[in-house]
């Protein structure tokens, strides 16, 4: 993490309408071929791990820090993509200073309208933080770990100083992932943390998985997938505390009331060995995203993904306050999740 001065937060004045950002977060995403040995995903940070259990690896990219591909024990456990194409439909992204959704891009703050801009263009919304299209800087790296860090400067909409450091750390438990904030602005600011990791178990047909997900609650959206209800899962054919064959389910759910157990929740998805990638978090990790688009990217054609995206808020948390966390001038916060292999 860089020691940069402390930076009072401009206090900007709410624009008159919000700027349209063409982008399209959670859709298959494309961009020309690199020229001059230059990536889509900038510069590819390659890490690898031989311990007792066999050799992991990793690539992390410099845009977005984003988990581009994770191989544990030798088992593929993420989606994976070329480097010449920007992350598919959202694979592999950090999610700060918000994940998920802010609705209309618009929240308040002592009274005052912000505005940040819209970026998910069909639903009017703010999606997945200011960070997805931001080259990431090297801090430190060993062969089998990796600290980028990057700056939010204040701006319409979130007039805060942060820096922020992700590391990615490759041992015989897995991959584990810190993100750690500090709030370089004069005032308390607002953050959420997330990540959009697709899991998968090596070459297992994505719709046999079965997921599971250790949450006691859904949140009922509406139209624009804006979160109106939190309801009890007793019953609801979209409980995955038992888990779900990825095959039959069409959803994009936030969940919370997420079980911790000594210190952690886990969720999996499970092959039909019995072999699982699964997903860690921390305390902090309340919540949890469930997406299973049926037309994910693939060689062979479109096909079934399964994302199972950590949260320490839920959507709309700028709004709602839910699960979100006020770092006071100077303060720091640390949060952990990450995904081991469990063979069968």
């Amino acid at each position: 993490m860089s020691d940069a001065a402390e930076a009072a937060a401009a206090e900007p004045s709410a624009p008159e309408a919000a700027a349209v950002v063409p982008s399209t977060p959670d859709a298959p995403s494309a961009a020309p071929e690199p020229s001059g040995g230059h990536f889509a995903t900038g510069e590819q940070f390659s890490l690898r791990f031989a311990g007792a259990r066999g050799l992991s690896t990793a690539v992390v990219t410099e845009l977005a820090a984003s988990l581009r591909e994770l191989v544990l024990q030798g088992i593929h456990s993420v989606e994976t993509h070329s480097a010449d194409v920007l992350p598919l439909m959202g694979s592999g992204l950090v999610l700060v200073p918000w994940p998920n959704r802010i609705a209309d891009a618009r929240w308040q703050l002592n009274g005052k309208t912000q505005q940040l801009d819209i970026t998910e263009p069909a639903t009017g919304n703010a999606i997945h933080g200011l960070l997805r299209n931001t080259a990431y800087r090297l801090v430190q790296r060993t062969e089998s770990s990796i600290t980028l860090a990057a700056r939010v400067f204040p701006q319409h909409g979130y007039p805060f100083l942060l820096d922020t450091s992700v590391e990615y750390a490759l041992s015989d438990e897995g991959l584990t992932v810190t993100h750690t904030l500090v709030n370089r602005s004069a005032d308390a600011a607002p953050v959420a943390v997330g990540a959009h990791p697709y899991l998968r178990v090596g070459g297992v047909l994505v719709d046999d998985l079965v997921v599971t997900v250790a949450a006691g609650t859904q949140f009922e959206v509406d139209a624009r997938s804006i979160p109106t209800a939190e309801v009890n899962l007793d019953g609801s054919p979209f409980d995955l505390r038992r888990g779900r064959r990825v095959g039959d389910l069409a959803i994009d759910h936030g969940y919370g009331d997420v079980a911790v157990v000594e210190g952690r929740s886990t969720h999996s998805v499970t092959a039909p060995d019995g072999s699982a990638t699964e997903l860690w978090g921390d305390e902090n990790f309340g919540y949890v995203q469930v997406y299973t688009p049926n037309n994910f990217p693939r060689e062979q054609g479109p096909g079934y993904a399964v994302a199972i995206e950590p949260m320490t808020a839920p959507a709309n948390a700028f709004n709602s306050g839910r699960g979100l966390r006020w770092l006071a001038p100077g303060e720091s916060w640390s949060v952990r999740w990450g995904i081991r292999h469990r063979p069968a």
